[in-house]
């Protein structure tokens, strides 16, 4: 009989300011800070744990969502700029039924929403979703 790993799934993203990118990311979804894994009480004594300090870890950011539904993620700085669309990308899905007049209602004014935290909107799909692209060119859909 096979037995069944336990895999979680965490997200990486490149960027060029990871700290300002965070702040977008946690507001669009809810997102926290993620504490460094125990027993350690800070990120610096993580990092010395295998030898490393804030001098030498490039800017990084690590969140998680507070319920534990949703994956982690890391945003690690990259010295390159981005020069073409994402491979991966996320789908916000706005939660809730009905009708489709009223489910699209939700998914503009998450879209508003997103947009005056600093997104901007890359296409739409009038009544089905909206792609958007983070503060870096991050190209994600609210749907």
């Amino acid at each position: 009989m096979a037995t069944r790993r336990t895999v979680t799934v965490g997200l990486a993203l490149d960027c060029a300011d990871p700290t300002r990118l965070a702040e977008f990311w946690k507001l669009a979804l809810g997102y926290e800070d993620e504490p460094p894994p125990a027993p350690f009480t800070t990120r610096e004594e993580w990092l010395a744990r295998f030898g490393l300090s804030d001098d030498d870890q490039e800017d990084a950011a690590w969140l998680h969502d507070p319920t534990g539904a949703n994956p982690r993620l890391f945003l690690q700085q990259v010295r390159e700029p981005k020069l073409v669309k994402n491979r991966l990308h996320l789908d916000l899905r706005v939660s809730g039924q009905g009708s489709p007049a009223i489910r699209w209602a939700r998914v503009r004014q998450e879209a508003d929403r997103l947009e005056a935290a600093g997104a901007t909107v890359v296409a739409e799909y009038s009544g089905h979703h909206v792609v958007m692209a983070d503060p870096e060119g991050h190209e994600f859909c609210v749907c």
